[in-house]
């Protein structure tokens, strides 16, 4: 690959990423939730495969008094269907963008619906908080 494509491409992620966090930033603010999303905590989120699940870990990660009222699974569903009805788009992860294995410490977590295991990610906290 050329200088050029490389620019395009990088133009094309940061576009992407920037209609991510604009729909998720929106979707917050449309259920009345004090979240705001940035880039970091967007690209940290992305090592979780699903989106719902990416949100969920946010939730329990900084927001874990909301449990006390609502369900993980309520609150994580109702920010992506908010979020996909401004973008239905899931952000690609890219290889050069991967996350760092310092930030994704792996410590077991059990899914309160499942068994399996996932992994707890250091992430950044609110903005302007």
């Amino acid at each position: 690959m050329n200088t050029s494509q490389f620019d395009a491409r990088d133009s094309a992620h940061d576009a992407e990423v920037e209609a991510q966090l604009c729909a998720y930033n929106g979707a917050f603010e449309e259920l009345g939730l004090r979240f705001r999303w940035d880039q970091r905590t967007l690209t940290s989120l992305a090592a979780i495969h699903d989106e719902q699940e990416q949100i969920a870990a946010y939730i329990e990660a900084h927001h874990a008094h909301l449990l006390k009222a609502y369900s993980v699974e309520f609150l994580s569903r109702a920010i992506l269907d908010k979020k996909k009805a401004r973008y239905p788009s899931r952000l690609q992860s890219r290889v050069d963008s991967a996350l760092n294995p310092i930030h994704a410490m792996p410590q077991p977590l059990t899914n309160r619906r499942s068994a399996r295991t996932s992994y707890e990610l250091e992430l950044p906290a609110l903005v302007g908080v």
